[in-house]
């Protein structure tokens, strides 16, 4: 499978915006994801196949850290490794901007990411009592070694 990561913009939301909800989940909006994307300290990315967006992510940068604000596969395309390659780009992109460490909170019933995340070497530092809904989050984090 042959997997495009790009910057995202305006005309790549714009592409998915009738589909944001029902194609992918339903956690950030049209509008707040506009929000992040013209935000200076957001990077957000998209996964093309064939043209299509069949995911995309994002990180806050505040100070030297990243906080990995979401990463969104299609219903259709998940477990195809689309989720890792767009984790993958995350973490080079916070590595070439010399931060130190990255973060983010997952749903403490979410094994599918929860394994992801342990496969790129995220360590759990911490639990946010519920937080997703009645769910408990768990905080994680990457530290780079330069």
């Amino acid at each position: 499978m042959d997997i495009d990561i790009s910057y995202m913009n305006i005309e790549d939301l714009e592409e998915i915006k009738d589909v944001l909800i029902s194609d992918f989940d339903d956690f950030w909006s049209y509008n707040i994801l506009k929000g992040e994307l013209e935000a200076l300290n957001s990077k957000y990315f998209v996964a093309r196949y064939l043209g299509e967006i069949v995911g995309f992510a994002g990180i806050k940068i505040i100070d030297l850290e990243a906080e990995v604000m979401n990463i969104v596969t299609r219903k259709d395309k998940r477990n195809l490794g689309i989720g890792s390659l767009l984790l993958e780009k995350l973490i080079l992109v916070s590595k070439d901007l010399g931060l130190n460490e990255i973060y983010l909170e997952v749903n403490s019933k979410n094994c599918v990411a929860i394994s992801l995340y342990e496969k790129f070497k995220f360590e759990k530092i911490g639990i946010r009592k519920k937080y997703y809904n009645g769910n408990d989050a768990m905080i994680m984090r990457k530290k780079f070694i330069y």
